[in-house]
């Protein structure tokens, strides 16, 4: 039986739309307390941000806490370089790399959820950052006998590789395979049998092209090719994942969107990768 309680997010009361005869069940809370890894990424921001607003303690981990800023999809622009202050948001200074760093955000044993929305530039964190820091997080849960986790991948991912669009397969074998190793192997430590994570109660987010829009509410979770879909919304559904007590896609790896099986549109402006709005 799916709970019909809906989240509330300031004065508006949001739900998901679904297709290919999906039943998506709108949030029901256990205790909530959560871990964010990745906290001061784009996706981060939104469910750091979304999970203050309803009261969620969060625990965030983050390799510069002052980047911890408002989202601008969820708060706009004129709000969204501000540092994110409240006295529910406890920030850990360290990298998901390092194992100490990433026990510190569990030793008050109070996290029921966790979700992960690591990223950034190979370049920049390493070709195996996800795996690693992933591995981190998966020992330190169950140390902390911590059972539910969102980890945000991408479409394209696993088995979904059919439903990107033929000019991101090319990329992901291409110029964006390195990072596609990173994930894929970040996957498979839930998804292998015997694996680390198997155990837990692990939901793969595989998103379509990612916005910086505010957010709609609506979420497909798609069989075919995908759309575009807003960061705010996407945060909606890992925080689902992560907290709701029914949650129906327990051990199961959803491709979502929000305009379903249309198209694909990735936003790359300066306004959703650079400036002072969105810095990562």
């Amino acid at each position: 039986k799916m709970r019909k309680a809906a989240w509330k997010l300031g004065e508006e009361m949001k739900s998901w739309q679904v297709v290919a005869m999906v039943a998506v069940p709108v949030c029901s809370a256990l205790k909530m307390s959560i871990g964010v890894f990745g906290a001061t990424g784009l996706l981060g921001r939104e469910v750091t941000w979304q999970a203050l607003q309803r009261d969620i303690p969060v625990r965030a981990l983050c390799r510069d806490p002052a980047k911890l800023t408002k989202p601008l999809g969820s708060c706009g622009e004129a709000a969204a370089d501000s540092v994110i202050e409240d006295e529910k948001l406890f920030k850990f200074k360290g990298s998901v790399t390092n194992a100490d760093d990433v026990e510190k955000v569990f030793e008050a044993g109070d996290i029921d959820g966790v979700v992960i929305s690591l990223g950034g530039k190979t370049k920049d964190v390493g070709k195996t950052m996800l795996t690693e820091g992933t591995r981190n997080v998966i020992a330190a849960m169950k140390k902390y006998d911590v059972k539910r986790i969102a980890v945000v991948t991408s479409i394209g991912t696993g088995d979904s590789k059919d439903q990107a669009p033929f000019f991101f397969r090319v990329l992901m074998s291409t110029v964006m395979s390195s990072i596609f190793v990173d994930k894929n192997n970040q996957e498979e430590l839930f998804t292998l049998p015997g694996s680390e994570g198997e155990g837990l109660e692990w939901t793969i987010v595989r998103p379509g092209g990612l916005t910086v829009e505010p957010p709609t509410g609506i979420i497909n979770v798609i069989d075919g090719q995908a759309g575009s879909i807003a960061r705010a919304d996407v945060a909606d559904f890992c925080l689902a994942a992560a907290l709701d007590e029914d949650w129906s896609y327990l051990r199961q790896k959803p491709c979502i969107s929000s305009v379903g099986g249309t198209g694909w549109t990735k936003d790359r402006s300066a306004r959703a990768r650079e400036g002072m709005t969105a810095a990562a």
